[in-house]
């Protein structure tokens, strides 16, 4: 390799020394935050008096510090926490990774925290990642060490410590639960990045359009935006024209898109084109055309779209467009929101896929959208006169006094399972009302007998 095309780093940090930058530890992990100050988003979880904080700047107090658990997606900071636990007090830190690590491992940990506390006077701090990889018995050998507070446990999951981590550990910690960070606090990574000597040190100039496209596609995981940065900034440097070593590097919307082999999506998840992917998505369903579904289904993944919002769409359209001409299209897509929340990207685009198909193939039917606006329309203008008597509550004393509940006809005694009776309050049962009118295209054709019958048994017309 050329010394031009292996001297990345060495430009971000000043060097010029060819190779070095080969030697450096990634840019992400170079800028993980050495400081409360530094830490992006999570301010909620960092609030002054918090457990967390408490813990990180060793505000023991009577209580003691506690171990923690620390919930929440790649790149919200887990490990910098459990790192500024460690650093901000003064304690001795080990890290473990429930990958590789075992039982072995841990009372290894347990032995040399002894020592550290005995010889030494300091606390170990214990970073176990991934935890929920544990098996019972690997975490029930760390239940000694965080009951007598041998060792503060700093344990980081991203999947939920409920179903993940046994009770007695539970129990014994306090659980953080991280969040996404925001779109604004993404570009402050990326800027701080940029400027920072750990980083890439004002060597190189990011487009604004560019900009936008690694805080999309980091979908709230610093990591990930940091990551993306660092290659784009290996192709700025290839590219940049021979003779300009002096001037920072560019690194526009097309290097980020070659550094990550993926073509830019026109879409912006806070202005129109996000509106009108959805808009489109949505037709597309009502309109039963499965490709074109598909189609604004893989531009809003591939853009970054949040697959919850994306679930939440066609659980609404389940109900809203498909209705009873398939019930089960709403129980397929309510699964899906569910499975989606539990399992993440990629698999849950198949997912997602598969009530896409069921709702756009599915007949359609909005009676009951049509029904429930007409009821609330009604409502908002003021009719519907009081509850019937006999359908008033008759559960208490003195409600037999005040004619509640008299001739109430129990529906299960009558021969078919309803007879006639006044439902509706005086003044809607005059004008028969008709909110809901069943359509003839799938299930729902056999209702619109069903209902025609009963509408004629319960009102007598």
């Amino acid at each position: 390799m050329s010394a031009r095309g292996s001297d990345l780093f060495s430009l971000a940090s000043g060097g010029d020394t060819p190779g070095e930058g080969d030697l450096r530890p990634p840019l992400a992990v170079r800028m993980r935050p050495r400081s409360l100050e530094e830490v992006a988003g999570q301010q909620d979880v960092l609030r002054p008096g918090s457990p967390m904080r408490r813990l990180i700047e060793g505000q023991a107090g009577v209580a003691g510090p506690l171990s923690a658990i620390l919930w929440g997606p790649p790149g919200t900071g887990k490990t910098t926490l459990a790192h500024l636990v460690a650093t901000a007090a003064e304690r001795t830190f080990v890290e473990l990774s429930a990958v590789t690590a075992g039982v072995k491992d841990v009372r290894a940990v347990m032995e040399s925290a002894v020592r550290e506390r005995s010889l030494h006077g300091r606390q170990t701090v214990l970073f176990l990642d991934e935890i929920h990889r544990f098996t019972k018995a690997q975490q029930d050998a760390l239940l000694p060490g965080v009951e007598n507070r041998l060792v503060i446990l700093v344990a980081a999951t991203t999947e939920n410590p409920s179903f993940s981590v046994i009770a007695p550990l539970l129990s014994r910690s306090v659980l953080v639960r991280l969040g996404p960070l925001e779109d604004e606090e993404i570009r402050g990574v990326v800027a701080r990045a940029l400027t920072d000597e750990r980083g890439l040190a004002k060597e190189f100039v990011l487009d604004a359009d560019a900009l936008e496209h690694v805080v999309r596609m980091a979908g709230g995981d610093a990591r990930r935006a940091l990551t993306t940065l660092e290659a784009a900034a290996g192709v700025a440097v290839d590219e940049r024209a021979a003779g300009r070593e002096d001037e920072p590097a560019r690194i526009a919307l097309a290097t980020v898109e070659q550094a990550m082999a993926i073509a830019v999506v026109r879409y912006d998840r806070a202005g129109d084109q996000h509106y009108d992917v959805a808009s489109a998505f949505i037709k597309s369903m009502r309109g039963s055309d499965v490709d074109a579904a598909l189609h604004y289904l893989a531009r809003q993944l591939e853009a970054g779209e949040d697959p919850r919002f994306i679930a939440r769409r066609i659980v609404i359209s389940a109900s809203e467009d498909v209705g009873l001409g398939d019930p089960t299209a709403l129980q397929t897509a309510v699964a899906a929101l569910h499975a989606v929340a539990q399992i993440g990207m990629p698999e849950a685009r198949i997912i997602l896929a598969q009530a896409v198909v069921h709702n756009a193939l599915a007949p359609k039917s909005n009676a009951v959208y049509a029904a429930i606006n007409a009821a609330v329309a009604d409502v908002r203008a003021g009719k519907g006169g009081a509850v019937p008597p006999h359908l008033r509550g008759s559960g208490y004393a003195g409600a037999a006094r005040l004619g509640h509940g008299e001739g109430y006809r129990y529906s299960h005694d009558e021969p078919a399972g309803v007879g006639p009776q006044q439902f509706l309050p005086d003044d809607l049962l005059a004008e028969d009302v008709d909110y809901y009118r069943p359509t003839g295209r799938g299930w729902e054709e056999r209702l619109g007998g069903r209902w025609a019958e009963l509408r004629r048994i319960v009102r007598g017309r």
